[in-house]
């Protein structure tokens, strides 16, 4: 038994059982990662794939026990890297970070430029994507921490820690009828106009539609988007309201829009930081996490990582 059979038989599972894909992630061929399978079924005296001729379409039963013990030795495995990068280099390494686009658009830039001035041998990686990706991302070891509103806390294997509480703003261009009243606006109000907002899964859509759900409405929502930036750009343009996270509005560069509190309308929302379960972290990331979330020193992130799920 080696790294290079266990590595093909996650990287199968990963990719659908399509070999030519694993023979790419793991630089061989697909005939040497047929060979490893085949290999590491032999010594285990078990079939860990369903055949149907040369293809495979599935884990069998057996399979489907190996295959957290697989993940889980490959994962000690890239442990063990870390605890010695971190003794040898602690000040050199990668870390990658996944997010939404609204978390790397305004929550994360001020920490990226505070963690690059900190360690600046560090490499860093930020990948954007939809809160699914992001765990995902986490999930496949291609990034180590990641940050989302929604989705995170939905994954057993992962740990999914709370940073920030946010609100919703609703913006409209100058002149907009729903800056007349003195009175805070209300739902009813908002379902007369066509609305633009996040696409569902997305920065508190969640909390939107169950608000309006509640009280028996169906707005017309006529655009969904990932980023709040193209929410403003089409309400600039007169196609309808738009809903934003708050953090997403600020007066001094949105000139040509205004924003409406609409806090007391939908649900506050929960911006998460997760970590893969069982994951060593290297010094240098206790300190990004810090700096993201005060709260979640390396004490907190520690005794998460080591509880039981």
């Amino acid at each position: 038994m080696n790294f290079q059979q266990l590595r093909a038989v996650r990287e199968t599972t990963r990719s659908g059982f399509n070999l030519t894909e694993v023979a790419g992630v793991l630089h061989t061929s697909q005939p040497g990662i047929s060979r490893q399978i085949r290999e590491l079924e032999e010594e285990l005296g078990i079939e860990i794939f369903v055949r149907a001729g040369k293809r495979l379409t599935g884990l069998t039963q057996p399979g489907e026990a190996v295959l957290p013990i697989v993940e889980r030795l490959l994962l000690d495995a890239e442990n063990l890297k870390r605890v010695g990068e971190d003794f040898t280099a602690q000040d050199n390494g990668r870390l990658s970070i996944a997010a939404t686009h609204s978390q790397a658009r305004y929550a994360l830039p001020a920490v990226v430029r505070d963690f690059r001035q900190l360690y600046p041998k560090v490499t860093l990686h930020l990948q954007q994507g939809s809160p699914k990706q992001v765990a995902e991302m986490l999930l496949s070891g291609e990034a180590d921490i990641g940050v989302a509103t929604e989705a995170l806390a939905h994954y057993d294997a992962l740990i999914a820690l709370p940073c920030y509480r946010w609100t919703h703003s609703v913006v409209v261009p100058p002149g907009h009828a729903l800056l007349d009243s003195t009175e805070p606006i209300t739902l009813a109000q908002l379902a007369e106009y066509p609305l633009i907002t996040y696409e569902p899964g997305y920065t508190g859509r969640a909390h939107i539609d169950e608000a309006f759900a509640k009280v028996g409405l169906q707005p017309e929502i006529v655009l969904g988007a990932m980023d709040a930036d193209v929410i403003k750009t089409y309400v600039e343009l007169g196609l309808g309201v738009g809903i934003v996270a708050s953090m997403a509005f600020d007066a001094e560069r949105d000139r040509t829009l205004r924003a409406l509190d609409a806090r007391h309308l939908f649900e506050i929302n929960l911006t998460r930081l997760a970590i893969r379960r069982g994951t060593w972290l290297r010094g240098y990331v206790y300190d990004f996490i810090a700096s993201f979330a005060p709260t979640l020193t390396r004490s907190v992130v520690e005794e998460a990582l080591t509880s039981i799920p």
